[in-house]
């Protein structure tokens, strides 16, 4: 799988449908206390479409955004343009980041980090946060793995996600396979992307999802050979994080 893979996966029909579809948003919210404790500027990293990053910067927040696709972006700006506030994007891929400036907190508003391909891409990104971040700054990083479960485990397609529009027109995403390789540690979802609209041929197109999880014990060293130090692993909605969670957020600081 190539580095630039999820950057190619959200293009077209699927940047389109993505926040229609989208079963669970991100709540800004969620990022408040962070934001609060950690200071500006901040930077959120793969932020799409804009989602939560917009709003905050609605409340007074100073956040840049950065992200891969540059569909993804366009739809940022356009929403931006729509709100009629200034935003700050830059198209680059996480474990490439290069930025002149630096931030007090960085964050990622989803599990977006298991998108990245391999531990060495995982590595380097978490190097290059470090390095983005001013002295003392903080990191944020939702995580998730798979359930146990026997290996090389195949489970069969679910069912469709419909959403119908306005004006009518019907959006739908099915799952039409998944493939879990324990040994690897990695997920491949088949997902197939439909829009129907009267009047306009079917829009179809099914790409591969991949994703990949890390153990909190493997994490954890991942951050500290990156440099950063004052880990801590919590669960989402606040708490420290137990060894079998499936979902659970990294909080790690840049040396003072």
């Amino acid at each position: 799988m190539s580095d630039d893979a999820f950057a190619q996966f959200y293009t077209g029909l699927v940047a389109e449908l993505y926040e229609p579809l989208a079963g669970d948003p991100t709540q800004p919210d969620d990022y408040v206390p962070f934001l609060d404790a950690s200071g500006s500027p901040a930077l959120e990293i793969a932020c799409g479409s804009g989602t939560p990053m917009l709003e905050l910067i609605q409340r007074g927040y100073e956040i840049e955004g950065v992200d891969s696709s540059a569909d993804m972006l366009q739809r940022c700006r356009d929403r931006a343009a729509a709100l009629g506030i200034e935003v700050v994007l830059h198209e680059q891929q996480m474990q490439r980041l290069d930025l002149p400036r630096r931030y007090r907190a960085i964050f990622l508003a989803g599990a977006s980090f298991t998108l990245l391909p391999s531990d060495e891409a995982a590595q380097e990104t978490l190097r290059r946060l470090h390095d983005h971040l001013l002295p003392g700054g903080s990191v944020l990083i939702p995580l998730s793995q798979v359930a146990p479960g026997p290996p090389h485990q195949r489970l069969p397609g679910m069912p469709p996600e419909i959403v119908t529009e306005p004006d009518g027109a019907r959006l739908s995403v099915e799952r039409r396979g998944v493939e879990i390789d324990r040994r690897e540690r990695r997920v491949t979802v088949l997902l197939r992307y439909e829009r129907t609209r009267k009047g306009a041929p079917r829009e179809t197109v099914e790409r591969e999802w991949h994703t990949r999880w890390w153990s909190q014990e493997h994490f954890r060293s991942l951050l500290e050979e990156a440099g950063f130090e004052r880990i801590a692993c919590v669960l989402p909605e606040g708490g420290p994080a137990p060894a079998d969670a499936l979902t659970f957020v990294f909080l790690a600081q840049r040396t003072p």
